[in-house]
């Protein structure tokens, strides 16, 4: 059964850099070897993502990459803007309003603390649930 974990951001650290977290989580599923896509929200995002991952914590390397170039099957994570078309990964980080759509194992939901994006989750919580996802909130 496919997993959902929502994260749901109440920290100050992770209010004032809600991207901080998206780099921890990044940092858990490579250090378990598990390939994984950031789907972002804009490009915007997706450099902010590329660049905060080089720079958040010295003591790691993280492989990552904006996807669109020969060797992403090559690349622990990738960071996929929309309109980019990639093949499914068994984890999936979604920054996105939508749930995503493809086959993978498990879904992060990281929510910041703006009551509209607690609104969208919601609605993404109902959506997997009736997916059959198995659920679980974090609280962050």
């Amino acid at each position: 059964m496919p997993r959902a974990d929502f994260y749901l951001i109440d920290k100050p650290r992770f209010r004032e850099q809600p991207l901080l977290l998206v780099c921890e989580l990044t940092r858990k599923a490579y250090a378990a070897q598990q390939p994984t896509l950031v789907l972002a929200r804009d490009y915007a995002q997706a450099e902010a993502i590329d660049d905060l991952l080089w720079a958040f914590d010295e003591d790691s390397m993280i492989p990552h990459q904006l996807a669109g170039d020969d060797d992403d099957a090559d690349t622990a994570v990738l960071i996929v803007p929309p309109g980019i078309d990639t093949a499914d990964r068994p984890l999936l980080i979604n920054l996105r309003e939508n749930c995503p759509d493809g086959r993978f194992q498990r879904v992060l939901e990281v929510v910041a603390a703006d009551p509209a994006e607690r609104e969208g989750s919601r609605l993404r919580w109902r959506e997997y649930q009736r997916l059959g996802f198995e659920l679980h909130k974090n609280d962050m």
